[in-house]
């Protein structure tokens, strides 16, 4: 089912947002993992995630029907999204491996067994009803043989596609990230 009329509706009302209402800031809902693994590292460190530079700013981004990138002018997310990212990735990975995942600087004495690169080439809600991220993760471990891993994801905008259910659906894709890095990346 498409949903360009939502994300289309959305991104209107986001513009009429910019003549004189007051920012919306939206936070990406906590959720469980979902799912444990084991992995061949005690505790790894994770550094700032890389965005490109739309994502990067506090603004939602949408893309439109004609492939267009818009600003929800007026809508937010609540924190900046590389340290929201950095924190999510770093929250879920430790509920699924039970390792001790930290984000940098890494705050423990002993140095980390792995240390996990996160570049985000594209993080979007797309007109079809999809919240895409694609993008590149590397693995280098304190003893053993590095990795790089190409991704590319997409879950579906539940509800209205709404700027909640754009957040939601963000949330999403980063626990199928986290679940993809732990089962390919860290074992």
């Amino acid at each position: 089912m498409m949903k360009t009329a939502p994300l289309t509706t959305l991104a209107a009302l986001a513009a009429l947002a910019g003549c004189g209402a007051p920012d919306e800031r939206v936070a990406v809902p906590r959720a469980d993992a979902g799912m444990t693994q084991r992995i061949s590292y005690g505790s790894v460190s994770l550094r700032a995630v890389s965005l490109p530079t739309y994502a990067a700013s506090e603004e939602i981004w949408v893309s439109g029907p004609d492939g267009r990138i818009v600003a929800g002018d007026g809508l937010l997310w609540a924190d900046d999204p590389a340290r929201a990212l950095t924190l999510e990735l770093t929250r879920y990975l430790s509920q699924i491996t039970g390792a001790r995942v930290a984000s940098e600087p890494w705050p423990f004495l002993d140095r980390p067994d792995a240390e996990l690169e996160l570049r985000i080439e594209e993080m979007l809600a797309y007109s079809d009803g999809t919240f895409r991220m694609s993008g590149q993760y590397f693995v280098a471990p304190e003893n053993g043989r590095d990795r790089a891993r190409l991704f590319a994801l997409s879950v579906p905008i539940a509800g209205d596609a709404t700027a909640q259910d754009i957040a939601a659906a963000r949330g999403a894709v980063m626990r199928q990230l986290a679940g993809e890095i732990a089962t390919s990346g860290l074992r």
